[in-house]
């Protein structure tokens, strides 16, 4: 019954994208619907919850690949091709300065 109640509850809502109290209110209210007991309805509360943070993380390892890749087609240069620039830069300027001040 448990399990059925569940997937009705995954099915129907974005888990992934609820607070942790509102899945407990709707954990709460199947519960109550369904006449679980108390065990039963803080196990079903326990259960959405930890699938609603993988909901969550999986989302954001979505969100981040397409990202990525809409960087990456635009691009873009990367934080690691700018700091290599920026040190590329900042040698280049110790040797002009090295140059300058051998020539003063």
């Amino acid at each position: 019954m448990i399990d059925f109640i569940k997937k009705g509850l995954l099915t129907g809502i974005g888990l992934g994208l609820l607070t942790k109290e509102k899945v407990q209110e709707i954990a709460k209210k199947a519960a109550e619907e369904a006449k679980l007991s108390e065990k039963e309805g803080r196990k079903l509360a326990d259960e959405l919850l930890k699938q609603s943070r993988e909901a969550k993380e999986q989302l954001e390892e979505k969100v981040n690949e397409q990202v990525k890749k809409s960087i990456d087609k635009m691009g873009l240069a990367k934080k690691e091709d700018l700091e290599k620039l920026q040190k590329q830069v900042d040698k280049l300027q110790r040797q002009l300065n090295k140059q300058t001040s051998t020539k003063k």
